[in-house]
């Protein structure tokens, strides 16, 4: 899929004008902080920090992903590579702006070698490694967002 980059909304997802139509994009194989989507669904430490980096490698610029399946909500998965040949995916992960997605046991985990990655952002301590016990969004979505959404206190909020 070619287009131009029209949106960023967080670190892992954009919006894709293809032709006439916009198409939202799930970034394969990560998942960034949450920004948030107001006061039932608070957004993470770094939430903003990760859209700004995604934006300041994507924005603007005409790109052509390979994309894999659609998920729930309707978005492409894909990867994003840029046109000095590195890759988008990659480099949000490299730099402790995202995690190597291990959601269901890793089942959305495409590219092994994020994890290495990962484990080097996070012994260099860059992006959200800064924060001694950052929170998966994953686990952020699950103990924050459900216990607010049954009037339930959680600490990690």
């Amino acid at each position: 899929m070619s287009g131009q980059v029209v949106q960023v909304a967080d670190g892992d997802t954009l919006t894709l004008l293809v032709g006439r139509q916009r198409q939202r994009v799930r970034l394969a194989s990560i998942d960034a902080p949450e920004t948030g989507h107001g006061r039932a669904q608070p957004g993470q430490p770094y939430g903003q920090a990760a859209r700004k980096a995604l934006a300041d490698l994507v924005a603007g610029k005409t790109l052509t992903l390979r994309c894999y399946e659609q998920d729930q909500y309707g978005r492409d998965i894909c990867d994003v590579p840029l046109a000095d040949g590195r890759q988008a995916n990659r480099l949000m992960v490299a730099g402790g702006m995202a995690w190597a997605n291990r959601q269901g046991g890793g089942k959305y985990l495409r590219d092994a070698g994020l994890a290495d990655l990962e484990r080097q952002a996070r012994q260099q301590r860059l992006g959200l490694w800064r924060d001694p016990k950052p929170v998966p969004p994953w686990e952020w979505r699950w103990k924050c967002w459900k216990a607010l959404e049954t009037g339930h206190s959680t600490p990690i909020c």
